[in-house]
């Protein structure tokens, strides 16, 4: 029988300066610390010159610690911790995978 899976998610909301690197820094400075990044999003906003990159992380005691050190990366902007039930990964998962099989875009 399958063990549930009891592992609390949330969701980092960055914004940044958009340019080649940053994605790898932010990134980069999770995986020093080895703490996994279980989905990432990132799109520019307003004329390109940001992004906001959505990281989905499992909740830990280092996860404070880490919010503190990715606030300093100098092209990091702001950093929003969003409540467990964010809906947006849900929802690309859903869309992408529906029943549990990835699908297919026509």
């Amino acid at each position: 029988m399958p063990v549930p899976d009891t592992r609390r998610e949330t969701v980092l909301e960055l914004r940044v300066n958009n340019h080649p690197g940053v994605m790898s820094h932010v990134v980069g400075l999770f995986a020093r610390r080895r703490y996994n990044v279980e989905a990432i999003l990132c799109l520019p906003v307003d004329d390109g010159a940001q992004s906001d990159i959505w990281l989905l992380v499992n909740e830990s005691d280092r996860l404070s610690q880490i919010i503190s050190q990715v606030e300093k990366l100098a092209d990091v902007r702001t950093v929003v911790r969003h409540a467990e039930d964010s809906c947006l990964f849900a929802g690309l998962r859903q869309q992408m995978y529906g029943g549990g099989e990835l699908k297919e875009s026509a």
